[in-house]
C-alpha cells in the first residue's frame, strides 16, 4: 500500500512539473512572439531609403549602397533584391544580410531595394527600388574609341544643335584648386612614361582655368556665371570647324554666335567634347571670344563643364572611366 501511494505521489510530482515546463515553454514562445510582433508592428510605417545611389555608372563600377531606415533598431535582420527590370521577378541577393550593398554594375536598369525581414526572412519594411544606369558615354567598340581619340573621316562628321549641350553645367576648375581631382592626375601618371601627377596637375590647371563657374543652357539661350553674377544670350548655329592637331589625330568644335543677348556675353561660342555627330553630351570643353579664327586657335585653356548635380567622387569616378 506504501509503495503505490509512494507511486501515485511521485507520478503527481512529475505531473506537475511537465505542467510547469510547458507553460513555461509556452511563456517563452509567447514572449519571443510578442517580442517580433512588438518589432514588426514598429516598422508598419517604415520608411527605407536607399543611400549612395550614383547619378550613372560605368560597365565594371562598383555599386555601394546603404539602406537607411526612419526606425533604427538593434535587430534588425537586412535582405538585398535585384530584379532586371520592372516585368521581372524580384530575387534575393546571396550574402548581402546587412544594411550595406556591395556589388558591379553590370547591367543597366537593374533595380535594386533593400528590406527588413523577420526571423522567417518574410519582409515587413522594404525601400523603393533604386535602378542602376550604366552610361558608358562614348562606348567600348573600338570605332567609338578611335573618334574619342580623334581618328575619325570627314565624312563621319555632323552637325548639332545646341540642344546636344542643354542642361546644368559646372566648372571643374574648383575642383582641381581644392585637390579632389588629385586622384586623377595620379592615376594618369601611373600610366605615362613621360609624365609625372605634378606636371599633369600643372597642365590641366592651365586647361580648365576660367572665372565662368557655371553654364545653364536651356533652347537657344545660354547663361554664364561668373563672379557671382550671370549674364544671358540667344545663340544660333554656325556650324563647325575640323581641326588638325600636332599629334596627329583631330577634333571637331561646334560653334555658335550671339545673335542677342547682354554685352558681356561673347560672340562666339564653341563646344568639343569627343564627338561628331549628334549626341547627348555628357561633358564638354567650351571656347569663347570675339573672333571666330582666334578662338579656333586657341588650344591651351579649355574650360571643362561636367553635370552640375556630380559631385567630387562623381567628377573623379566620372574622369577615370576615360
Amino acid at each position: 500500500m506504501k509503495k503505490r501511494l509512494s507511486q501515485y505521489i511521485g507520478l503527481f510530482a512529475v505531473s506537475i512539473l511537465l505542467v510547469a515546463c510547458g507553460d513555461n515553454v509556452a511563456s517563452d514562445q509567447e514572449s519571443q512572439s510578442s517580442m517580433n510582433d512588438q518589432a514588426t508592428e514598429s516598422y508598419v510605417d517604415q520608411t527605407i531609403e536607399i543611400d549612395g545611389l550614383a547619378d550613372h555608372y560605368h560597365t565594371g563600377d562598383p555599386v555601394e549602397l546603404s539602406a537607411l531606415p526612419e526606425k533604427e533598431t538593434e535587430t534588425a535582420q537586412w535582405q538585398w533584391y535585384t530584379r532586371e527590370n520592372e516585368e521581372s521577378e524580384w530575387k534575393v541577393v546571396s550574402g548581402q544580410r546587412t544594411k550595406d550593398f556591395i556589388g558591379e554594375a553590370t547591367a543597366d536598369g537593374l533595380e535594386i531595394k533593400a528590406a527588413l525581414v523577420d526571423d522567417n526572412d518574410e519582409p515587413y519594411a522594404e525601400s523603393e527600388p533604386a535602378k542602376i544606369v550604366i552610361d558608358d558615354h562614348h562606348g567600348h567598340d573600338e570605332a567609338s574609341k578611335q573618334i574619342y581619340a580623334g581618328y575619325f573621316e570627314d565624312a563621319q562628321v555632323e552637325n548639332r544643335e545646341l540642344s546636344d549641350f542643354e542642361g546644368e553645367w559646372q566648372s571643374v576648375f574648383p575642383y582641381l584648386q581644392s585637390g579632389d581631382l588629385d586622384e586623377v592626375f595620379e592615376h594618369k601618371a601611373e600610366e605615362s612614361d613621360t609624365m609625372t601627377a605634378e606636371e599633369y596637375k600643372d597642365y590641366y590647371t592651365i586647361g580648365y582655368e576660367t572665372t565662368v563657374d557655371q553654364v545653364v543652357i536651356k533652347g537657344d539661350q545660354v547663361t554664364f556665371y561668373e563672379d557671382g553674377k550671370e549674364y544671358s544670350g540667344t545663340y544660333e548655329n554656325d556650324g563647325y570647324e575640323i581641326l588638325n592637331y600636332e599629334k596627329g589625330n583631330r577634333g571637331v568644335r561646334f560653334v555658335f554666335t550671339l545673335v542677342d543677348g547682354s554685352d558681356e556675353m561673347p560672340e562666339y561660342i564653341q563646344f568639343s567634347d569627343h564627338n561628331i555627330f549628334p549626341e547627348e553630351s555628357h561633358h564638354y570643353h567650351l571656347f569663347w571670344g570675339e573672333d571666330r579664327d582666334t578662338v579656333l586657335e586657341e588650344m591651351d585653356n579649355w574650360p571643362t563643364y561636367y553635370p552640375a548635380d556630380l559631385d567630387a567622387t562623381g567628377l573623379v569616378r566620372d574622369m577615370l572611366a576615360h
